[in-house]
């Protein structure tokens, strides 16, 4: 049985989505932009809003009884590959010695102008 998965320990969706949805054992997460809990942009340097993504990651793995040392795949979308070596140093301190797959792609722009956008996919439990 598909289960929407909602905290309110990660910012609202600013859409008509879900924070993430699980289903049999694996938790799929909508992209998690660096926003805070008041709904608005939080920084506006790569570094800053790449730990605020990680934050909103970290609320909804754990409100769907995941983690990030349950993730398997990471879709990573920049607005800038110029940030992918700063990028990539958040998200290793993030993911420690655990290495999911990974996709990172530039993207023309997102949501609310943000400069990341990151969506998982992990197991439950």
């Amino acid at each position: 049985m598909m289960k929407k998965i909602h905290t309110d320990n990660a910012p609202k969706a600013i859409g008509p989505y879900s924070q993430g949805i699980a289903i049999e054992g694996w938790f799929y997460s909508s992209g998690q932009i660096p926003l805070g809990l008041d709904g608005q942009v939080v920084g506006d340097d790569i570094e800053t809003q790449s730990e605020q993504v990680f934050a909103n990651l970290r609320a909804v793995l754990e409100a769907a009884g995941s983690s990030l040392g349950q993730v398997v795949k990471t879709t990573v979308f920049l607005k800038n590959l110029e940030d992918f070596a700063k990028l990539n140093a958040i998200y290793e301190k993030a993911f420690g010695d655990h290495k999911p797959a990974r996709s990172c792609v530039q993207v023309a722009r997102l949501p609310r102008d943000v400069l990341v956008e990151i969506e998982v996919i992990a197991r439950q439990g």
